[in-house]
């Protein structure tokens, strides 16, 4: 087992590592105060895991909520229907709430986790590998709305994080490669030399070799831990964590969510951002090719729709969580390994990257 730690003063919390789940039930006791437990999981996740989940929470009273699958159910309306299954069921104030899924599971939990009788504690089990190395760390609970992205959420930290890497298996591979583009993330915004272990690890990740992936979800985990330990609410060095996402949410935002998947979108964003960099003279052509080559390997878009311009971004990204005093503002990279927050791209800048 590996494990870390989120270092928040008395909101700190591990991160568990493992290649099975075979150690949930003991690292479960460790974080579960009371007997009374909710499993919130969707409709395709709870099935495959049930026995498991079950299993593990043997020794308490468990309830399930199930929700439908999909980025479209993140919505005002799926968390009014947690919060009245949680009030029929009369469930206290000393619950536990688990997240068993991906991202959608884990932040409408958490949101519902800071609301609940004005906050419970809950726990991360996160199934996708988007939400392992990403979502599942750092608090930012959230649902959307018709006019953004995670507009409507809190920061509010788990209890714990507990990875079974195993359960990557289960995963679609459109699934697992929209998560590869998060981990490339990591490497492009913070260390040259995991971005260069993922090049040479291509044939391994693919396979799901469990030793690769533990360390590359591993590191993933220690990057954001470490930013997010610096900067809880996003107020400065968090920002750099959304480099592709300015991109990556106006075109889910204007294609519909769900239709590109979240690792997908982010994949395009994030050549689009490496493509403004360049623009300003700080990434190579040759890093961009590295760049497209290593996202191209997991088959994963490059370029944005085709159907959309210029004005189709800008009315999206308006309403992007990082404007500011009514400025866009974006994640560039300076070198790979060394990202950087502007906020003076201007339209003629982004018409060359956005045609």
């Amino acid at each position: 087992m590996k494990s870390l730690t989120v270092n928040l003063a008395e909101h700190s919390y591990p991160i568990y590592i493992e290649q099975d789940s075979s150690n949930f039930k003991s690292l479960l006791k460790t974080h579960i105060k009371a007997k009374q437990v909710v499993v919130i999981s969707n409709e395709t996740v709870l099935p495959i895991f049930s026995t498991a989940i079950s299993d593990a929470l043997s020794d308490y009273d468990v309830r399930f909520f199930t929700l439908p699958d999909g980025e479209e159910y993140k919505t005002l309306a799926s968390y009014e229907s947690i919060m009245s299954f949680l009030l029929t069921e009369q469930v206290g104030r000393d619950v536990t709430l688990i997240a068993l899924g991906g991202g959608v599971v884990g932040d409408i939990t958490g949101f519902v986790a800071s609301t609940y009788m004005r906050g419970v504690d809950f726990i991360q089990i996160p199934t996708t590998l988007l939400s392992q190395v990403d979502s599942s760390v750092g608090g930012k609970t959230a649902v959307n709305h018709p006019l953004g992205k995670n507009m409507i959420g809190a920061f509010y930290q788990p209890k714990a994080v507990l990875i079974d890497v195993s359960s990557l298996q289960t995963l679609p591979p459109r699934e697992f490669a929209a998560g590869v583009a998060e981990v490339v993330k990591y490497g492009l915004l913070a260390d040259s030399v995991f971005f260069e272990y993922l090049e040479e690890h291509v044939a391994q990740l693919k396979a799901q070799d469990l030793n690769v992936l533990s360390y590359v979800i591993g590191r993933c985990c220690q990057i954001k831990a470490e930013i997010v330990s610096e900067d809880e609410k996003e107020q400065g060095k968090r920002a750099l964590l959304n480099l592709g996402h300015t991109f990556g949410h106006a075109i889910e935002a204007e294609q519909g969510y769900g239709n590109w998947l979240h690792g997908e979108a982010v994949a395009a964003g994030m050549v689009q951002a490496a493509q403004l960099s360049h623009s300003r003279g700080w990434l190579s052509l040759n890093d961009i090719k590295r760049t497209t080559s290593l996202l191209e390997s997991f088959d994963l878009p490059v370029q944005g729709p085709a159907s959309m311009n210029l004005e189709s971004y800008l009315k999206h990204m308006k309403k992007d969580k990082k404007v500011l005093a009514q400025t866009i503002r974006f994640i560039l990279l300076k070198s790979l390994g060394q990202a950087i927050l502007v906020s003076d791209v201007s339209d003629e800048e982004l018409k060359t990257i956005l045609v």
